[in-house]
């Protein structure tokens, strides 16, 4: 039984992406929670507190909320614009910023071809990006995962192009932002691209450095006190986080030993599995692993966290597997794992709240890498009729070159949409019953959360920054 025939007509393509477009606006409207931009109302507070008020970094808390500034001090001073800002001013600057960050990841994803897929692929891609979960929180969030996933990717552009000479100078600002890039330096060195890891390494240093000479009590007390104590970002069992750290808190087993010991399989097997997309060239597969591998080693990594999964994605489609990639895409469109928020003991709670964990454990495992990219379909090559060898009796005659209207078959057009397909999907496994949390993706967000001195988190019972 086939399913039904894709409109192909440019006005029956116009309807559909209208269609798609209202479907997905009602969605992001009503039913996820809106974040009602907590983490940029942190950097907002922070750089206001610290520039006009004589504050320090790390003192400013959201008001009735214990939580604040969690990033290096950089941070702070790469937020400095958002000072004259005012805060609806802020929330356009936000949403302009990542809205471009967002649409360097895609021109660099879709590759050197990407005017190929034209305005009805990309319409039905950025349909899909609206339902993904982790891309709904950055933007609601008004968080800095997307910048940070933009500089580092250009610098897996850089690579993959030849023009290695200011390559690693992205990772190394995303790595003074936050520290969870700095594994991207780790690939670098892995790869033997010793300029590159130099340049990353030299960058986050002189990053680093400036905020020290900008406000060294801030940057002893982070270095020194803030960077060790989690309880500022929040509570390690929690739902959304989805590191294994998260699982592992939520087995009862915060210790350090299991940690550091699953940490430490996993870099092992990041490395092997980098290694071969290195040797291959494969830029993008063994900078999708490393991010891939990022997520499960930090102590911490929030839903919105997972953007940095988008170009394992990508590689996954581009080797010829558009309907695993198409299905997991859709499982991290659902907030699924919310469904285990108040409870994720037992073995569903084990299997079910972990969901996202898994999947980027399954990634890092199954993600193609080192190998040549899938043959297109026979439809989509050009097919060559063979000339005949001239005679006295035949003229020769030309070859005939038969091609199809656009390469729609190309497998580079399904790694542009095969996350996209998995929209419809998303829409209907999202729905949920909402839960007593203002996390639960099914609830309103409070009128003035910031007025509340127990219910304005993200992810705890107190809310944390980042």
């Amino acid at each position: 039984m086939t399913g039904p025939m894709p409109p192909r007509t440019d006005r029956g393509r116009a309807l559909l992406v209208l269609g798609l477009a209202a479907a997905v606006t009602v969605f992001t409207a009503t039913v996820p929670l809106l974040r009602d931009f907590f983490d940029l109302r942190v950097y907002y507070g922070t750089v206001h507190t610290w520039l006009h008020h004589g504050g320090r970094i790390y003192d400013y808390r959201v008001p009735g909320t214990s939580y604040g500034f969690t990033y290096p001090p950089f941070a702070a001073l790469a937020m400095l614009p958002l000072a004259p800002m005012s805060r609806p001013g802020a929330i356009v600057a936000s949403l302009l910023v990542n809205l471009a960050a967002l649409a360097v990841v895609l021109r660099i994803l879709a590759g050197a071809g990407w005017r190929r897929h034209g305005w009805y692929r990309w319409s039905l891609a950025l349909c899909g990006l609206a339902l993904f979960e982790p891309l709904r929180d950055t933007f609601s969030f008004g968080q800095v995962n997307l910048v940070l996933l933009a500089l580092v990717l250009g610098d897996s552009w850089l690579l993959a192009t030849g023009r290695g000479r200011w390559a690693g100078a992205g990772i190394g600002l995303a790595a003074a932002v936050k520290l969870t890039p700095a594994l991207f330096i780790g690939l670098l060195l892995l790869a033997r691209r010793w300029r590159a890891a130099a340049v990353a390494t030299g960058v986050a240093l002189a990053a680093t450095g400036l905020a020290a000479w900008a406000d060294p009590g801030a940057s002893r007390f982070y270095w020194t006190e803030a960077l060790w104590d989690t309880g500022r970002v929040g509570r390690l069992d929690y739902v959304s986080n989805q590191s294994l750290q998260g699982v592992l808190a939520r087995l009862g087993e915060p210790g350090r030993a299991p940690w550091a010991a699953a940490v430490l399989l996993v870099l092992c097997v990041w490395a092997w599995r980098a290694g071969r997309a290195v040797t291959a060239g494969d830029w993008t597969a063994a900078f999708a692993l490393t991010g891939a591998a990022a997520c499960l080693v930090s102590p911490i990594t929030w839903v919105h966290h997972l953007v940095w999964l988008l170009p394992s994605f990508v590689v996954l489609a581009r080797a010829g597997h558009p309907r695993p990639a198409g299905a997991l895409y859709a499982v991290l469109c659902t907030s699924v794992v919310w469904l285990w928020f108040e409870d994720s003991s037992g073995v569903d709670g084990f299997v079910g709240g972990n969901t996202y964990t898994w999947i980027t454990l399954g990634l890092l495992l199954g993600l193609p890498a080192g190998q040549p990219p899938a043959a297109p379909p026979p439809l989509a090559r050009s097919t060559r009729v063979t000339a005949h060898a001239p005679s006295p009796a035949r003229p020769a005659t030309a070859a005939v070159c038969d091609q199809s209207e656009s390469s729609s078959g190309a497998p580079e057009e399904a790694a542009a949409t095969g996350a996209a397909d998995a929209g419809d999907a998303g829409v209907r496994e999202a729905v949920r019953s909402p839960s007593r949390e203002p996390t639960g993706s099914t609830r309103p967000a409070a009128a003035k959360p910031q007025s509340s001195s127990s219910r304005a988190s993200s992810y705890t019972v107190n809310p944390p920054p980042a």
